[in-house]
């Protein structure tokens, strides 16, 4: 027999003078008993835990700052279950937090002492061929997309590194292998199963709720949970990308060829990611190179082809291949770290090697278990002195934080086409302007040490601000460009990354939402 829903005292107000209690109560006693308040509404599609491996898989997230003890977690079966929940959490004003993939980097975002909703369960992925798209459960990674898309020719604006939940990459933003071609995850969203603050369920596209259709694209769970996403397909066929990894020896070889592509690349196809990183001290670049398509064009990346290696594996693959590949490189049995290797002008071809031989992927790479953190800068242009700042930087830092644990440290360019953003035909919430090119230089931050946690979140806003006045010396006009919030530091303004877009979406969210039940979960709030 089910229980009787429990009304807690936070309720009173609403129930003697029919307002609604908006702040958040963290008795743990009221927390406990929303916790079997919810055990008792939902269906038997759903389950609560409050210990045990469910319960530990349910909080886990990539980075252990990430990651919180909860008071119990909420793992719903179901889109009705999500809205009973909501109800509830909403009624007794608990705290709670929505995990997808668990790959938020900054604390409390994703992560809770109060209820953890967890969206495992939501792990379909149905493609429709006649309607050339495939619906995907807010639970699911970019890794189980591709594999099962695979076999049907297509694939999705998805993930370029492996272990990347779908649901907060989508609702952040997106940059992609194919942004070139197709934009931002975003911006191939065809609708969205939304549970509303009132635990209401419905379907949300441009035409049915054209604020909520704005709103959700890079507005996160501001204005509920999304428990399943539209997401138009592509053809694809097998790709050539893969990683390069170079001496110390090769760095301004490096430093020019990235500034050449991002000043001169024409071809949508063609997309790299240029990372400077500092592991335990050493010093190093790499670059992931994607072509989209099985045959590399004639020059497109000679560049990079040419420049001394440690490391080569580049060939034709499966985009999944890519993809795990590029996750996989800090764990490679040779190490680009070790002094008795010498670089070769050809590189060390491992092409060969099959993919079965590789180290486990991301998650399960060198930096997992290892607390980190991102943040984010916007620039026009990838100027080599810009590029030689950034480096300038990540030896620095590399140096400066080892003795407190700082282990990792990765300062990573994705040059994006003028012509990328224009591929949206419909406003978002991010970014808050199509004009100009706007390319995101990412800092990412791994330690070990929770005792370091404010010094490294201190260093790598002191880094993002030295590059962004090193930008704005170079006489980009930056200063005020949109942060990409999927990567901003957790206190980042709400400003500083919707621009303009800030009033519209707090008026989108208090129609919602005027009882901020979302509030009661953490990440960027209108």
């Amino acid at each position: 027999m089910r229980k009787p829903m429990i009304l807690f005292s936070s309720l009173c107000l609403l129930l003697v003078t029919g307002t609604f209690a908006t702040s958040i109560i963290t008795d743990p006693r009221v927390i406990s008993e929303t916790c079997e308040t919810i055990a008792a509404a939902v269906s038997s599609a759903s389950a609560v835990h409050y210990s045990g491996s469910s319960y530990e898989e349910n909080i886990h997230h990539w980075a252990p700052s990430s990651t919180q003890r909860a008071a119990c977690s909420f793992e719903p079966g179901t889109a009705a279950d999500v809205g009973i929940a909501l109800q509830i959490l909403g009624r007794n004003r608990a705290p709670f937090a929505v995990k997808g993939g668990g790959h938020a980097m900054n604390p409390g975002f994703s992560s809770t002492t109060g209820i953890q909703i967890a969206m495992s369960s939501f792990s379909e992925i149905v493609y429709d061929p006649e309607l050339q798209a495939v619906s995907v459960g807010a639970g699911t990674i970019w890794d189980d997309v591709y594999a099962a898309l695979e076999p049907h020719g297509v694939t999705v604006v998805g993930g370029r590194v492996s272990g990347i939940g779908v649901a907060g990459f989508t609702l952040g933003g997106g940059y992609s292998w194919l942004t070139n071609q197709y934009g931002l995850a975003l911006d191939n969203v065809e609708s969205f199963e939304l549970v509303l603050p009132n635990g209401v369920v419905i379907d949300v596209t441009e035409s049915s709720h054209p604020d909520l259709f704005f709103g959700l694209r890079g507005g996160y769970d501001n204005f509920g949970i999304v428990t399943k996403f539209v997401l138009r397909t592509y053809p694809q066929e097998q790709i050539w990308g893969g990683i390069i990894i170079y001496p110390e020896t090769s760095v301004d070889q490096v430093t020019r060829a990235t500034a050449s592509f991002a000043a001169s690349n024409d071809d949508p196809k063609a997309q790299i990611i240029m990372t400077t990183n500092c592991i335990a001290g050493n010093h190093f670049v790499v670059t992931t190179l994607f072509y989209d398509n099985p045959d590399l064009a004639l020059g497109v990346f000679d560049d990079f082809l040419d420049i001394p290696a440690l490391i080569k594996d580049v060939k034709t693959r499966s985009l999944l291949s890519l993809i795990l590949r590029a996750s996989s490189w800090p764990e490679a049995e040779s190490s680009p770290l070790e002094s008795s290797m010498d670089p070769l002008p050809q590189g060390l071809l491992v092409e060969d090697v099959p993919l079965s031989h590789l180290p486990t992927p991301a998650p399960v790479n060198a930096t997992l278990a290892m607390r980190g953190t991102f943040n984010t800068v916007t620039v026009t242009q990838y100027s080599v002195e810009l590029i030689e700042a950034a480096i300038n930087e990540s030896i620095h830092w590399g140096q400066t934080l080892m003795p407190y644990s700082g282990v990792f440290l990765s300062y990573d360019f994705t040059p994006v086409m003028s012509t990328a953003p224009k591929r949206a035909s419909i406003p978002s919430a991010w970014p808050p302007t199509y004009e100009g090119t706007m390319m995101p230089i990412v800092l990412y931050f791994a330690w070990i040490s929770e005792f370091s946690d404010d010094m490294m979140h201190h260093a790598v806003r002191q880094s993002t601000s030295t590059l962004l006045d090193k930008a704005v010396s170079l006489g980009q006009d930056v200063k005020d460009a949109p942060l990409y919030s999927n990567c901003a530091l957790f206190d980042t303004p709400l400003e500083r990354m919707y621009g303009n877009n800030v009033e519209r979406l707090r008026q989108i969210k208090n129609q919602i939402d005027p009882y901020n039940v979302m509030n009661l979960a953490g990440g960027f709030k209108f």
